[in-house]
């Protein structure tokens, strides 16, 4: 059975280097919210624990941790970091999202 979620290598990197930076534990949150200018928006922040509720997946020591009512919306997605002419930024491959916003940050059902 595939995982509920995936993190990368190249986002687990990331995560690790700037929980390093802030002193904190390699946890990624990854939550959706309603907003932004498809209807969702995804939210990433890094975490200072595993709430109950939570799931979670891990690779190269750093975890990425999703909310039950996100992960409903996310199921199936892979969280990537990329490096492009435009910036740097993580990002979700969705595979729920009918549609999503130039950006790539919001999306829709």
């Amino acid at each position: 059975m595939s995982e509920a979620i995936q993190l990368t290598s190249s986002a687990a990197q990331r995560v690790a280097t700037i929980a390093a930076k802030q002193g904190k534990p390699a946890i990624l949150r990854l939550s959706v919210e309603g907003g932004g200018c498809s209807g969702f928006q995804y939210r990433f922040g890094l975490a200072d624990g595993v709430e109950a509720d939570d799931t979670q997946v891990e690779t190269d020591g750093v975890k990425l941790v999703v909310d039950s009512i996100s992960l409903d919306l996310v199921r199936g997605a892979a969280v990537d970091f990329v490096e492009n002419l435009g910036g740097a930024a993580f990002k979700v491959e969705n595979p729920n999202a009918a549609s999503g916003c130039g950006c790539g940050s919001s999306f829709s059902i």
